[in-house]
């Protein structure tokens, strides 16, 4: 309804060439991952080759070295128009999330070790904050690291973690010293096939079938010294700083799936005939896609806002929460009521709208509740 301001020719340009390969490598596999609740390595590969992972990382690691984060945006933007949440999710979380923590805290040998690897697909990376018992609570987290000298002995467990399966290295989040609160957090790198870390079988979720999602096991795991990020005790202040590009791209995958969801649904009221006419034509039809229209494209705007500030490095916590909270609730009643104007076609899998739907959900609760969401803007609001 607006034209968009957010990209130049090559941003649109970059933005054609990944569409293309989406539906040509992603696409058609998507059914085919679901059923085995994960995307194949292959397709990591695939992507690395590409070079739509790790954009942002410098060329002495292997990246491409863009800074600019619009590119990224593109990615998941891409995949969510096309209903492939769960494919964005895995993506982006490895490539937008994990990624800077490496980059901006990792030491040389973490970043010479696992950067390339990252950047080509042949590794792939989690991040482990959620515990059973502590939600959306850092600092009620339990899994302990204890200073050995030359290494921690970690002991705890996570839960709800994304690429947790497939992956080969998680960022955890661990308490080095559990009587100091949240100054007692540190990140340590746990790579898989340490001894004594284990991984439960895939999550059968409700959304996001294709999105391998799992509990992690620690019993007496050594992690070398070297696998620290940053200093101990400052995990937490790295979590809340890293924690807006999370929050971004959440919101960001939000909107485009949005967008994707209303544009099918205009499509099929379009081709749809009830009553000898097209559902188009009735008037409670065309309201509510008028309605709908209207609310993407206020999202929209805000969410190239959010990104435009992002890239000048202006986005504070406050602004990522309120794009994580705001697009995400606008997601799930956009994907509500377009399944709902499908009829009883919207409850049937092979529609897009009806993925849409389910994939929906879980994203006000991952990033941090949207209740939490608020707590953050509320304490913006009344400082």
């Amino acid at each position: 309804m607006f034209p968009r301001t957010l990209y130049t020719e090559e941003h649109l340009m970059f933005a054609s060439s990944v569409r293309d390969f989406i539906k040509k490598e992603i696409e058609p596999n998507h059914a085919k991952w679901e059923k085995a609740q994960m995307v194949s390595r292959e397709s990591w590969e695939q992507l690395g080759e590409a070079g739509y992972l790790c954009m942002q990382v410098d060329e002495q690691y292997g990246g491409l070295g863009i800074k600019d984060f619009r590119y990224n945006a593109i990615i998941a933007e891409e995949l969510g128009k096309l209903g492939l949440a769960s494919e964005a999710v895995g993506y982006t979380l490895h490539s937008d999330i994990v990624c800077p923590y490496i980059e901006h805290y990792g030491t040389e040998e973490a970043k010479k070790k696992w950067l390339p690897q990252m950047v080509s697909g042949k590794a792939i990376a989690a991040i482990a904050m959620t515990e059973p018992g502590a939600g959306s609570d850092l600092q009620g987290m339990r899994t302990t690291a204890v200073d050995k000298g030359d290494h921690y002995l970690v002991n705890g467990s996570k839960t709800f973690i994304t690429n947790g399966y497939l992956s080969d290295v998680c960022v955890v989040a661990v308490k080095t010293d559990p009587t100091l609160g949240a100054k007692g957090i540190s990140l340590l790198l746990i790579e898989t096939g340490m001894k004594g870390y284990s991984k439960g079988k895939p999550f059968e979720k409700v959304g996001l079938h294709a999105q391998d999602t799992c509990e992690l096991f620690f019993e007496n795991v050594e992690v070398p010294k070297s696998n620290l990020l940053g200093k101990v005790g400052e995990g937490f202040k790295y979590l809340m700083t890293e924690l807006s590009q999370e929050r971004l791209v959440v919101g960001l995958g939000a909107i485009a799936a949005a967008e994707g969801a209303l544009a099918t649904t205009v499509q099929y009221t379009k081709d749809r005939a009830a009553f000898g006419k097209s559902v188009s034509d009735f008037q409670n039809t065309r309201f509510k896609l008028a309605e709908l229209a209207t609310e993407v494209a206020i999202g929209r705007i805000f969410a190239d806002k959010c990104v435009e500030l992002h890239a000048e490095k202006k986005l504070d916590a406050a602004m990522a929460s309120s794009c994580k909270y705001w697009l995400t609730d606008l997601q799930c009643k956009v994907a509500d009521e377009c399944l709902q104007l499908h009829g009883g076609y919207g409850y049937i899998w092979e529609y897009q709208v009806a993925r849409s739907w389910a994939d929906a959900r879980v994203q006000r609760i991952y990033a941090g509740t949207n209740e939490i969401m608020k707590e953050l803007i509320a304490r913006s609001v009344l400082k």
